[in-house]
């Protein structure tokens, strides 16, 4: 499973669940917040990892960047669309 599935999962679970939607909430205010969020994603048994997260996004946004108009300086410029952690946390 990819991890924009994964995220979705837990965004959907995080949604029907107030507790465990606040449980991802807090990790947003602990001292390495991204690191946090990901430990609670791998102790729900979603292999979230740090780097895998942040190269998922720059991966999804780079393939989005050469599907329009040839990739080139021409493409559109796509904010926000290479960060799946914010995305996430959005959702909710």
């Amino acid at each position: 499973m990819e991890i924009p599935e994964m995220l979705d999962i837990l965004k959907q679970r995080a949604l029907a669940d107030n507790r465990l939607r606040e449980e991802f909430l807090a990790t947003r205010k602990e001292e390495h917040p991204l690191e946090a969020f990901c430990e609670k994603c791998r102790e729900l048994g979603y292999p979230v990892y740090e780097m895998e997260l942040i190269s998922a996004g720059e991966e999804f946004y780079a393939s989005m960047k050469r599907s329009t108009n040839g990739g080139g300086e021409n493409s559109p410029v796509l904010e926000g669309e290479d960060d799946f952690y914010e995305l996430f946390f959005a959702g909710l």
